[in-house]
């Protein structure tokens, strides 16, 4: 099954590229990365567990008036499908789905 992100700018209205990434199993770091110029980061194959996937905005805006790092805690269970972790982000805000 792999893994992917995507991170959204909604202040800014575009991709959030540069935004680093860790993503942890068990507490233990996995793999890192960065967005694309797109927003985008593929982790690849990834197996069963609990996962956090953290991205540091605060980096990203340049300012940690408010949000600095947000953790995203998520399961992946079914081993023929594609998670898809889209984050959409602001300043003072964020959301986040399972996408496709």
């Amino acid at each position: 099954m792999s893994l992917s992100t995507h991170v959204l700018d909604t202040a800014a209205g575009r991709p959030a590229a540069g935004v680093a990434l860790e993503l942890r199993r068990g507490g233990e770091l996995v793999a890192t990365g960065t967005t694309d110029a797109d927003g985008r980061h593929a982790f690849g194959d990834v197996e069963a567990g609990e996962y956090e996937l953290e991205f540091a905005v605060g980096d990203h805006f340049g300012s940690r008036e408010f949000l600095d790092r947000i953790p995203v805690r998520f399961r992946i269970v079914d081993p023929a499908s594609r998670y898809h972790v889209p984050l959409l982000v602001s300043p003072w805000s964020y959301s986040t789905y399972r996408g496709s």
